[in-house]
């Protein structure tokens, strides 16, 4: 057993709110997340074998939601904004930027575990383009030295 006892109870006493055990599966995906980081393929057996369901149906809602990570994460989430708006005023070219700087593609962690890189298709902030989120802080108005600078803070 990967996860913890304490969090199993939380997710069987989840489970008993809902009239189908599968309802809990979100809450229980974001126990176990916080538990771990991530939602590894032996986790995502684990949980299987709690809802009575297949790993694979586990791992399709892990892969469908961005709020979940298959696979270990960096201490800092950085995402660049990369709808039409953000991407007119260079959010694209900001986001390959911070890719060569990183030396890390969109989707990747840095080697030292510090900045996971990714990208999201909105986040609502279009009269601020273009933006980026650290975590759940927007930093908004920006270019490649801008953004270079926000991700060289990040301890």
């Amino acid at each position: 057993m990967v996860i913890s006892e304490a969090t199993r109870g939380q997710i069987e006493a989840r489970m008993a709110d809902y009239p189908v055990r599968r309802g809990a599966l979100l809450p229980a995906l974001h126990l176990v997340q916080a538990e771990h980081g991530h939602i590894s393929r032996e986790l995502a057996a684990e949980l299987a074998e709690l809802f009575e369901i297949h790993p694979i149906e586990v791992m399709e809602v892990v892969t469908f939601y961005n709020m979940f990570y298959d696979r270990p994460q960096g201490r800092h989430h950085v995402y660049v904004c990369t709808n039409l708006p953000c991407s007119l005023r260079g959010a694209r070219e900001m986001l390959q930027g911070l890719e060569r700087h990183l030396g890390i593609r969109a989707g990747e962690t840095t080697e030292d575990g510090r900045v996971s890189l990714g990208h999201e298709e909105c986040l609502g902030a279009c009269a601020y383009a273009p933006m980026l989120r650290v975590g759940e802080t927007y930093h908004e108005d920006l270019d490649l030295d801008a953004a270079k600078q926000i991700v060289d803070a990040l301890e």
